[in-house]
């Protein structure tokens, strides 16, 4: 099996800062996994939105999350600031998979590296349809990461 390794800032191409509250440290003294996974995908909506791609509640289509995955390397714990990273992992048919890395503070390596797989799918039939050449213009400024043997 695999293990999975932190990675460095300049792997990822777009970034966005996430607060960290004090109600996200749980009863072990660091912030939830799971909170991390909430604003990961906060983030990845922001990046569609901010791209064009994405216009909640008026989108013919939409992405569906059916797959994601994190591993992680490190706490983090409020009052730390978390950035997170952006990349382009793959795009196929009807689906494209984003990867993120979690950054603390000044930290240039990840703590944290996660995964989500869209679908997209008509709004309203929820079939999938194809990913379109305009889609993927925008896709291609996440920039291309060929998977690691």
């Amino acid at each position: 099996m695999h293990r999975a390794s932190p990675q460095p800032q300049s792997a990822y191409r777009w970034f966005r800062e996430i607060s960290t509250q004090w109600k996200d440290n749980d009863v072990y003294g660091h912030i939830n996994n799971a909170v991390h996974l909430l604003g990961s995908i906060r983030q990845l909506n922001g990046w569609l939105i901010e791209a064009g791609l994405l216009e909640i509640g008026r989108s013919q289509t939409v992405g569906l999350v059916v797959s994601t995955a994190c591993q992680f390397f490190d706490e983090v714990k409020f009052p730390d600031q978390v950035t997170c990273g952006l990349r382009l992992a793959r795009i196929g048919n009807t689906s494209v998979v984003y990867e993120l890395g979690l950054f603390r503070n000044e930290t240039s390596t990840s703590f944290a590296n996660g995964s989500f797989t869209h679908v997209y799918v008509n709004a309203t039939t929820r079939r999938p349809v194809a990913v379109t050449d305009q889609f993927k213009a925008a896709l291609s400024t996440l920039g291309y990461r060929a998977p690691s043997e």
